[in-house]
């Protein structure tokens, strides 16, 4: 016979959130700065949650952007502009439309990433880096 008092003491544990995040940041952005804009968007999320980081492909040679998932141990998928065109719909960034004439980085690529419909944090900004989140639906493939 289990007693009350050990009922509460029995905690039921769910899986861990796995979290996709989608990073955009100007050209030469440290990965200190990368990594602060990240805590900063995760807020209370644990950073170990983080399954993937995405960017578009452009980044590809980003030296803070690949420091930073390095450091980590971080999955890092880069997307085509013709890949972002195909993601949901989100909000408009006159940047990215400018650079690299896609609506947006960071939440377009955090709904890729992880296969999601919706983001759980919407882009923030933070010292020229720009952060989104999305909720992984399925297991996050290797990095591209």
């Amino acid at each position: 016979m289990i007693h009350s008092r050990a009922i509460h003491a029995m905690k039921i544990s769910e899986p861990a959130l796995r979290l996709a995040v989608g990073v955009g940041c100007k050209r030469g952005t440290s990965a200190d700065a990368i990594e602060s804009a990240v805590r900063r968007a995760l807020g209370s999320r644990a950073f170990g949650n983080i399954a993937c980081v995405a960017s578009i492909d452009a980044k590809r040679d980003e030296a803070g952007l690949l420091d930073f998932c390095a450091r980590h141990r971080l999955p890092l998928r880069f997307f085509s502009a013709s890949e972002i065109a195909q993601a949901p719909r989100t909000a408009v960034s006159q940047n990215a439309t400018k650079h690299f004439d896609v609506d947006g980085v960071c939440e377009p690529c955090a709904l890729l990433a992880g296969h999601a419909d919706s983001l759980i944090v919407r882009k923030t900004i933070d010292g020229g880096v720009t952060v989104a989140i999305a909720a992984a639906r399925e297991p996050i493939t290797n990095a591209t």
